[in-house]
């Protein structure tokens, strides 16, 4: 996707003017984003996820001026006839290939930031109370109407002892009601309520936002786990070789060590020797990559994979690959010459070949990149085949 080429999605801005202008900044909304929108399912198939154990799910609704959830899978939903309720399908794109296309539309945004698509259905009144995000969102109108209030609000109070995030007091500066293919952005906590005028599907694309307890934390366990491997002389937790860094092997020693009459006191020698322990690790960008590219490419814990393609696998010495495509639920990233998929390590560099396939998500058998693929790249491409990660595209030969 080229950042310069403006886009009807973002009302003709570029993505580059977007996310200098708006992204994490200020609202926008923009009408007929996707013009003579049709949605990825229809609401039958949205209610008929919501039934599914392998697909996360809410019900809110409201009665009598109280608010209410229900987590999925759901045997029975409310009456279509019955007003103020909504059934919220989460990471519908690990479920459809639709959905995960129109998310795909998204990614000029980069894939670490982008987390799923949900949808949303509701009857009349439908909506789950005012609230903020602590991430981006785009709410895209897929049928019916909806009335969305918001405003970037200084005070983000919540109301005590409920199980949804209602703020105790909305200031709403802006108000528009969004049809088929209208889509608005709100940036991170951007107070918003939405309100469907009818019934009426929303689709939100999300992005994740690790804060940053989380990257501190993910970096020390990543730093332990490169100990743990170099100590042992074993690889680490994904199979990848320890990072270059000390060997954490000597044992403590402190020839000298005065008798002492307070024998519960810890020695400074000991503390001192456990400080220049840990400042001898690396805490550095190579660190931080292996850290980022397995915990970014984990795989959502309800994505399953099909493993091997058994047809693919009949026909093999008598067909030729097209092209490969990444599966939906596939996540895929890279950084220098690291490659990282579905949480591992990948046992290859990150050569233009593969670099090109984790951008586009495929990558045509008989373009330049593909015909360079090393033959170490080539045995992945086909274990990630058998495992489902990828499939390719064949054509019999002649």
């Amino acid at each position: 996707m080229n950042p310069d080429t403006p886009l009807t999605l973002l009302g003709g801005l570029t993505p580059a003017q977007f996310m200098k202008t708006h992204w994490q900044r200020k609202p926008l909304l923009v009408r007929q984003a996707i013009p003579g929108f049709r949605p990825p399912l229809s609401v039958a198939a949205v209610k008929k996820m919501s039934r599914r154990d392998d697909v996360e799910s809410r019900l809110v609704w409201q009665e009598q001026g109280q608010w209410h959830m229900q987590r999925g899978p759901f045997a029975r939903l409310p009456s279509p006839a019955k007003p103020d309720w909504t059934v919220l399908v989460q990471s519908v794109d690990i479920h459809d290939d639709s959905a995960a296309a129109l998310m795909n539309q998204f990614r000029f945004i980069p894939d670490a930031r982008l987390d799923d698509l949900m949808i949303s259905v509701a009857t009349d009144g439908g909506g789950v109370g005012p609230h903020f995000d602590s991430y981006d969102v785009f709410l895209l109108q897929a049928h019916g109407r909806r009335r969305w209030r918001f405003g970037q609000q200084k005070r983000l109070d919540l109301i005590e002892g409920l199980a949804l995030k209602i703020l105790r007091n909305f200031e709403p500066e802006q108000e528009f009601d969004l049809e088929p293919g209208d889509m608005l952005y709100l940036p991170p906590q951007c107070a918003h309520d939405g309100i469907a005028l009818g019934d009426c599907m929303t689709i939100s694309i999300g992005f994740r936002v690790p804060d940053t307890a989380s990257l501190a934390r993910g970096m020390l366990e990543a730093a332990a786990d490169q100990v743990t491997a170099r100590a042992g002389g074993v690889s680490g937790p994904y199979g990848e070789p320890p990072l270059p860094g000390p060997t954490l092997n000597g044992l403590y020693k402190d020839p000298g060590q005065p008798a002492t009459a307070h024998p519960a006191q810890i020695p400074d020698r000991l503390a001192a020797a456990a400080l220049q322990s840990v400042a001898r690790i690396r805490f550095d960008e190579a660190l931080a990559t292996r850290f980022l590219g397995c915990w970014l490419t984990e795989p959502n814990q309800l994505a399953v994979f099909d493993h091997g393609d058994a047809q693919a696998a009949d026909d093999e010495e008598h067909a030729l690959p097209t092209h490969w495509v990444l599966d939906r639920r596939t996540r895929m990233l890279y950084r220098g010459t690291q490659l990282f998929i579905n949480g591992e390590v990948a046992p290859v560099r990150a050569e233009p070949g593969l670099r090109a396939l984790a951008d586009a998500r495929e990558l045509a058998a008989d373009g330049t990149a593909a015909r360079k693929l090393s033959q170490d790249a080539t045995d992945a491409l086909a274990e990630w085949v058998d495992a489902g990660w990828i499939h390719a595209i064949r054509r019999q030969s002649v």
